[in-house]
């Protein structure tokens, strides 16, 4: 259908539009005419991606001075493939309506090892492995040797692609990963660089939030493209926790056991080098000398070496003296490394400020600030001189080189922590160290100022005026939207205490009870006997989930699931969880049903989707907060607190509840989709925690559904689940859920859809 918002044609490649996509687009359309940020919620299941593309498409191709590029980010590789496919989908419609080509090109951007094509490279699972071998097949110095006559095992594809490749420009179309290795396999060239190249003139480019916040990559992948383009941070509920790690460093021990075992192979490849050819090493004294802006050549192929944060004014510089020659460089890093393994023989937690770190480092070692700040541009640079191919190797003296880059260069927002042992193990002597970022704001503020306008969206963003507080930016509008149903077709509810009375909590004082756990376990053998095919459940942490099974499995209680469902549990293992997830969803298509026992904050509950039957109950056991005596978050809210003025039980509720809003809303992709929404504590109940849950999630939680028992709840679930197996065909739903094109037009409709938005006041402080 084409549709006109606010003077833009676009095209909507369905008969039929929500009535909240329409408005979403309304809202979409405002933040870029007045050229500015926004933060938008829209219910999860309800066609945010087409809508977000169908309008930036439409604008696009109206204003394309306005709208020159969309960059369109997104968390996980799967969720990244379904936005290509939406994409295609609608350029498709286009050109079907139109007659015409839609002229644009559109490609998605992943790591090597997900585009990789070389017959034996691509074999790696590993991505640091693969980014390794590529780098030993490709790198300048490799390829270089073909001049002295040398034969080097080199990539045929980048060969290939280095020699025609960017002559001919790839057609206008739009490519999915797969699309991009079958166009490389055929032309001969490398996909991975070829999409490298290509994103610089490409219209639509998708890729993860890391090549735009990150600052190792986004200086590298992401540095040409144009203010005019619009960035989109889908699936943006928790960005600012994807801020924080990118410019975070984490040292133990053991690593800088392995930085001592780098700095003496380099010292003996500088030695080697010394006796056969110092032509090498006075060349890079030269070039170090001028600058580092000459010194660094841009090879594409060496941005595994890239630098964490080198601001222009450095660029600018010459290295330091005491740091410009090979061996003085490494005698320099050695003395670092003597300091580092100091600092980690603590017998208590050290918390200190990067000032007081450097003075202290000057105090004792007597290396200052400024040869710090090139510590990792200079690593670089010695690894291109000593033409090493093995980097994989060298991530560890890589990462301390980070580390003393981003300790000197950022005096504010980062905070020091040393710890004697890991919380989860004090009785063993671990040390660690860990350079944690405290503001979300640091990584990303560089695409605020430097885009006219970022969309900020997801499912689960409540509430929204926190985002612009912690990521510091000011939006031009802020909107959340209801849902519009013809049924009611999700039932969330809050089960507070189980059928002998006892209160449902996963507080931390009742996390041993017995009574509790029994009542958590009768819970669900009751729904997993009424709830039909797959039941997920969520839990605050790994280590409750283990606690519980393992009680439940004395109390008899994991033998009564067993005779109404199968039964899988996540683990902190990657293969098995994928692996119990297969199972869970053959068990669910056969007829059998099964229960997935997940965890908050883990791989399930981020990016996978249960709809229909995978999931038509989710059942989130207890509230899930952040581990709360970790040091480092004990320093990130105490930051927040004093920057801010964000209260620290404020955040750590707004954490819990887009964590658990997330899970919940796992059970629900679509109108025609139904589910149930358990909260099993009874602190779901209280407004403050009630209050932070998504607008969509609330309105349907009556006063009558918040303190339920376990036989209450299993008695309404019944009934629920009796009405949703009723046919519901598509004449139900048109006018109330389901727009069409004409009925879209009429006033009455627009009229009676204006109260599904609700906009959140922007204050500038």
């Amino acid at each position: 259908m084409k549709i006109d918002i606010d003077g833009i044609d676009v095209y909507f490649p369905y008969d039929y539009i929500y009535p909240e996509q329409y408005l979403y687009m309304q809202e979409l359309k405002k933040s870029i005419d007045a050229q500015g940020h926004c933060v938008l919620e829209m219910p999860s299941g309800t066609g945010k991606t087409i809508s977000l593309l169908s309008l930036l498409f439409a604008y696009h191709k109206a204003l394309p001075a306005v709208v020159g590029r969309i960059i369109y980010c997104s968390r996980t590789v799967p969720e990244l493939i379904k936005v290509v496919q939406e994409l295609k989908n609608l350029i498709a419609y286009y050109e079907k309506t139109t007659g015409g080509e839609a002229g644009v090109l559109g490609l998605a951007l992943s790591s090597r090892k997900n585009l990789c094509i070389h017959p034996e490279v691509s074999k790696s699972k590993e991505g640091k492995r693969v980014d390794s071998e590529c780098y030993s097949k490709t790198a300048s110095h490799i390829r270089r040797k073909r001049d002295y006559g040398e034969t080097p095992d080199l990539c045929s594809f980048y060969e290939g692609y280095d020699s025609h490749g960017k002559e001919e420009l790839m057609p206008p179309g739009i490519y999915d990963l797969e699309d991009l290795k079958e166009y490389g396999k055929k032309k001969g060239v490398c996909p991975y660089f070829l999409a490298r190249y290509t994103i610089t003139h490409a219209n639509f480019i998708v890729y993860s939030y890391y090549y735009l916040i990150d600052p190792k990559i986004a200086s590298v992948v992401s540095d040409e493209l144009g203010k005019n383009s619009v960035v989109v941070f889908d699936e943006a509920h928790n960005i600012d926790n994807v801020c924080i790690e990118s410019m975070s460093v984490k040292m133990t021990k053991k690593s800088l056991e392995k930085c001592s075992q780098n700095i003496t192979n380099l010292t003996e490849q500088v030695r080697k080098i010394k006796q056969k050819d110092t032509e090498q090493l006075n060349n890079e004294y030269s070039r170090l000398v001028e600058g580092l802006r000459n010194a660094r050549e841009n090879r594409e192929t060496d941005t595994v070496l890239t630098n964490p944060v080198i601001p222009n004014e450095i660029l600018e510089e010459c290295v330091p003296g005491n740091i410009r020659k090979a061996d003085h460089f490494l005698v320099f890093m050695k003395r670092f490394l003597e300091y580092m393994k100091t600092r980690l023989r603590v017998q208590h937690v050290v918390q200190e400020s990067p000032a007081s770190f450097l003075k202290d480092c000057q105090t004792k070692v007597c290396i200052e600030r400024k040869p710090l700040r090139f510590c990792s541009e200079r690593m670089k640079s010695l690894v291109q001189t000593l033409e090493l191919t093995e980097i994989d190797d060298l991530s560890p003296l890589m990462a301390l080189t980070s580390f003393a880059t981003l300790v000197s260069t950022y005096t504010a927002g980062f905070s020091l922590i040393i710890e004697p042992f890991d919380d989860r193990t004090p009785t063993i002597p671990n040390p660690v160290l860990r350079f944690s970022c405290m503001d979300a704001s640091i990584a990303v503020k560089p695409v605020f100022s430097r885009f006219q306008t970022v969309i900020i969206t997801s499912g689960t963003l409540s509430p929204l005026d926190m985002y612009p507080k912690i990521l510091d930016f000011h939006p031009v509008l802020m909107s959340t939207f209801s849902m519009s149903l013809a049924r009611q077709c999700i039932y969330p509810l809050v089960v507070s205490r189980g059928n002998d009375q006892v209160t449902m909590t996963s507080k931390f004082e009742a996390r041993e009870d017995s009574a509790v756990l029994r009542n958590y376990g009768n819970l669900l053998v009751e729904m997993s006997a009424v709830v039909p095919d797959g039941l997920v459940c969520f839990f605050v942490s790994y280590h409750y989930l283990e606690n519980t099974v393992a009680t439940w499995y004395e109390q008899g209680i994991i033998d009564l699931i067993q005779r109404h469902k199968l039964l899988f549990i996540e683990t902190t293992d990657a293969a098995e969880t994928t692996l119990a997830l297969i199972n869970y969803r053959k068990a669910c298509d056969n007829g059998r049903g099964a229960v997935l026992l997940s965890v908050a904050r883990g791989k399930v509950s981020e990016g996978i989707d249960f709809d229909h039957h995978y999931g038509r109950c989710v059942i989130m056991f207890g509230v899930p907060y952040v581990y709360t005596q970790s040091k480092v978050l004990k320093a990130r809210l105490e930051y927040l607190r004093d920057t801010f003025q964000i209260k620290e039980n404020d955040f750590l509720t707004f954490d819990a509840m887009r964590h658990a809003a997330q899970c919940v809303g796992r059970a629900l992709r679509g109108k025609t989709d139904y589910g149930i929404m358990c909260f099993a504590d009874k602190r779901f109940a209280r407004m403050d925690k009630k209050g932070k849950l998504p607008k969509w999630i609330q309105e349907q939680m009556g006063s009558d559904v918040l303190n339920l028992s376990t036989d209450e709840c299993v008695q309404i679930c019944k009934r629920f689940l009796r009405k949703m197996a009723q046919p519901f065909p598509r004449e139900d739903q048109l006018g109330l859920s389901l727009l069409s094109s004409e009925q879209l037009q009429r006033e009455e409709t627009q009229s009676k859809i204006e109260h599904k938005i609700q906009k959140v006041e922007v204050t500038i402080s």
